[in-house]
C-alpha cells in the first residue's frame, strides 16, 4: 500500500515537472515571439578548450567580460575550462554533448590545424559546427637563457646545445611549429610533450624541466615578459609569420614586440631564405592554424537566433573603448575577431589539407611518438 502511494506521488511529481518545464518553454517561446531577445534572462557558458591561466583561458576571459553588453538580452558570461588532447577534448565536447540551445559557445583556439590534418573522421564533423567569429594570430618562441652556451641574443639560439622542447601534444600545430623550427636550423633536441596546458608547459620552463617553448601574444605579453624575459631567465627568440597561400605576412599581435619572425632570424643565422620540405609544411600549418587560431563555434543546430545574437556581441566589440583598452593593458594589443554572415564559409572552405601533407604529417608525429620523452 505504501509503495503504491510512494509511486504515484513520484508519478504527480513527474507530471508536474514535465507541466512546469513545458510552461517555461511556451513561456519563452511567447517572449521570444513578443520580440524578447532570445538571451533575455540566459547566460552563456565559454568553454574554453585549455586550461586556466594559459593564453587561450586569458583572451577569453577578457572577452567575456565585455562580450555580454553588446549581445541583444545582455546575458551573463561565465567560464567553463575544458583541456586534454591538444585542445580535442572542449572541443569535441561542443558538438557531441553540449547543450544545443545557444547556452554554450566554445571559445576554441589552436583546433583547425588538428581538425584538418587528422587522418581519422570525428564523431561529430568539426565543419557542422556554426561558427560565429574567428581571429587570426601568431606564436612567440622562447628559451632559457643559461642553454649552453648561454643566450644574450636571438642569434644565440643558433648555437645552444642541450635543448628540451616543451609540448602539449605531438600532433598540435604548436608541437609541430616548435620541432619544425628546430630542425630547418639542424639543432639537436629533447623532446618532452602532452602538458596539459601552457600553464604547465610554463612552470616546467621555469623549474628547467624544459627550456624551449612557444606562446601566444596573450599569455607571452602578460606572463613571460615580465615574469621570464625582464629577470633574465628566458629570452625571446621570434615569432611566425603569416602566410597567405601567396605572401608572409605580418600579424597584428606582435606589435610593439622587439623581435624579428623565423624566416628573418634564419636568413641572419644562415645567410638565406629557409626552404625545402619542412619550410612548406610550416607555411602550410601557419596558413591553417595561425589564419584562424581562435574560433567561437557552437554546437551545430543552434538556433539562428543565438547565433545571430553572439555574432552581434563580437561586432559591438570592434567599437568597444573598455574592451580595447583592457586588451592593449593586458596583450598590448586589441584582440580583433571577424565576424559576420560570411563566417561559417569561409572557415568551412578553409579547414582543408592536402592527402600527401596530411599523410607527411602523420609519419612525423609516430616519429615524434617513438622519441618524445613526455613528462
Amino acid at each position: 500500500m505504501m509503495k503504491a502511494a510512494l509511486k504515484a506521488r513520484a508519478t504527480r511529481r513527474a507530471v508536474l515537472a514535465g507541466i512546469a518545464a513545458a510552461s517555461c518553454v511556451a513561456t519563452q517561446v511567447a517572449a521570444q515571439g513578443a520580440g524578447q531577445p532570445y538571451y533575455a534572462g540566459k547566460r552563456i557558458i565559454f568553454l574554453v578548450n585549455y586550461a586556466a591561466g594559459g593564453p587561450a583561458d586569458i583572451e577569453a576571459r577578457v572577452v567575456a567580460r565585455h562580450i555580454g553588453k553588446h549581445i541583444p538580452g545582455n546575458p551573463s558570461i561565465i567560464i567553463q575550462n575544458m583541456d586534454g588532447a591538444g585542445g580535442r577534448v572542449g572541443t569535441r565536447y561542443l558538438g557531441e554533448i553540449a547543450p544545443k540551445d545557444g547556452t554554450m559557445l566554445g571559445m576554441l583556439t589552436g583546433v583547425a590545424w588538428p581538425y584538418a590534418s587528422d587522418t581519422k573522421p570525428w564523431k561529430v564533423d568539426f565543419k557542422t559546427y556554426e561558427f560565429v567569429a574567428y581571429q587570426p594570430g601568431t606564436t612567440v618562441y622562447f628559451m632559457r637563457t643559461d642553454v649552453k652556451p648561454g643566450l644574450k641574443s636571438p642569434l644565440d639560439f643558433a648555437k645552444a646545445e642541450g635543448i628540451v622542447s616543451g609540448g602539449l601534444s605531438a600532433e598540435s600545430s604548436k608541437d609541430l611549429l616548435l620541432r619544425l623550427s628546430l630542425e630547418m636550423l639542424g639543432l639537436k633536441y629533447k623532446y618532452v610533450t602532452a602538458y596539459r596546458g601552457s600553464n604547465a608547459a610554463r612552470h616546467a620552463l621555469q623549474t628547467g624541466e624544459i627550456n624551449y617553448y612557444s606562446e601566444s601574444p596573450p599569455s607571452y605579453r602578460a606572463l613571460v615578459e615580465p615574469n621570464l624575459v625582464k629577470n633574465g631567465v628566458a629570452i625571446g627568440l621570434f615569432y611566425d609569420t603569416g602566410w597567405d597561400g601567396k605572401q608572409l605576412t605580418t600579424p597584428l599581435q606582435i606589435e610593439g614586440l622587439d623581435m624579428l619572425p623565423y624566416h628573418e632570424l634564419y636568413k641572419k643565422i644562415r645567410g638565406k631564405e629557409p626552404s625545402g620540405k619542412l619550410w612548406e609544411v610550416y607555411k602550410t600549418i601557419v596558413s591553417l592554424a595561425h589564419a584562424m587560431q581562435r574560433i567561437a563555434a557552437f554546437p551545430p543546430g543552434t538556433p539562428k537566433g543565438a547565433v545571430d545574437a553572439v555574432t552581434a556581441g563580437f561586432k559591438g566589440l570592434e567599437t568597444d573603448p573598455e574592451f580595447a583598452a583592457e586588451g592593449r593593458k593586458t596583450f598590448g594589443f586589441v584582440p580583433a575577431y571577424r565576424s559576420g554572415p560570411a563566417t561559417n564559409s569561409t572557415i568551412r572552405n578553409t579547414l582543408v589539407v592536402s592527402p600527401e601533407t596530411k599523410a607527411w604529417i602523420a609519419q612525423y608525429v609516430k616519429d615524434a611518438n617513438k622519441h618524445s620523452g613526455g613528462n
